[in-house]
């Protein structure tokens, strides 16, 4: 919808990817009746489906969250864990009206925001791990019972304003019977949506086990992760990967700040706070071995 009027985005010819509206995750219930994968997972004796985001590395079965559901008659279960300063935009468990609901910030007063960014207010947030009663799902799909909240979105399409519509499948949790909140360990919400994330991931910090699980390295002190922040020469992929021989050792760093046009070596190791600035125009190596602590790196003679 265009903000000004509201009038329906016209499509061009067959509009390609601009003639989709993305409806938001909270799709997936009607989405399970609609294909067919309801009944069909119905018919093969299923009773619960576990539902995550795919870039979530840390949503992995557990199954003594399923066994406390089956045992308690919870038809739905949403996964929260303590909030960090690196989370204060995910939605959060509220009681309102005797239920248990979600609230996003999209939801929030633009008066209240500092207040729902608050992590000694809101001390926990929405992960997206989600355990769902099929029985509840086709009973609540069928009677038309999931009145999810709008949440709109603003984007922008060749230069127009638009809003995106859609609705989370958190927000279900409100018609669900006997649903719950499940606070888990940070290990349970390990995303990765840029490369500073795949860097983390790659690195001598997770080790992914035999059966599946990405794990944290014990030899880590510091509980928190180190804050990674990367320049646009990192963002694609393909670029990323082409400026590590290999990911450097970060178990002793807290922070790495990187700008310009640099590439790193084999086997280096980061500690503390480190900086690498490239000058523009200049192509920054860290050569393979180096061992970088708590430095401001501009040129070779800084390493």
């Amino acid at each position: 919808m265009v903000i000004e009027d509201f009038a329906p985005l016209p499509c061009k010819g067959n509009a390609g990817k601009d003639g989709w509206n993305p409806p938001g995750h909270g799709d997936v219930f009607p989405s399970l009746m609609n294909s067919g994968k309801l009944d069909a997972l119905l018919s093969k004796g299923k009773e619960y489906v576990f539902v995550a985001n795919s870039d979530n590395l840390g949503a992995v079965v557990d199954l003594k969250i399923l066994n406390h559901l089956i045992q308690n008659k919870n038809e739905y279960c949403m996964e929260v864990t303590p909030k960090t300063l690196a989370d204060v935009k995910g939605g959060t468990l509220i009681s309102y009206d005797g239920k248990v609901q979600l609230l996003e910030i999209a939801q929030v007063p633009d008066q209240h925001v500092n207040e729902f960014k608050s992590i000694e207010k809101f001390k926990i947030f929405n992960t997206n791990n989600l355990w769902v009663n099929l029985n509840a799902v086709k009973r609540l799909v069928e009677a038309d019972a999931l009145k999810m909240e709008i949440i709109p979105n603003p984007k922008e399409v060749d230069g127009i304003k638009v809003l995106q519509l859609e609705t989370a499948a958190g927000a279900a949790i409100r018609f669900f019977d006997q649903a719950i909140g499940a606070n888990v360990p940070r290990s349970r919400f390990l995303p990765v949506k840029a490369s500073s994330d795949l860097l983390l991931v790659q690195s001598d910090l997770y080790t992914l086990t035999d059966d599946g699980y990405v794990i944290r390295n014990p030899a880590r002190a510091n509980p928190s992760n180190p804050s990674i922040e990367l320049g646009p020469e990192f963002k694609k992929v393909a670029s990323f990967l082409s400026r590590f021989k290999s990911i450097p050792s970060i178990i002793e760093l807290d922070s790495l700040k990187v700008t310009g046009d640099v590439y790193f070596g084999a086997g280096i190791t980061l500690k503390g706070n480190v900086t690498v600035n490239a000058k523009s125009g200049v192509k920054l190596e860290i050569p393979d071995g180096a061992v970088i602590a708590n430095k401001d790196v501009n040129g070779p003679e800084d390493i």
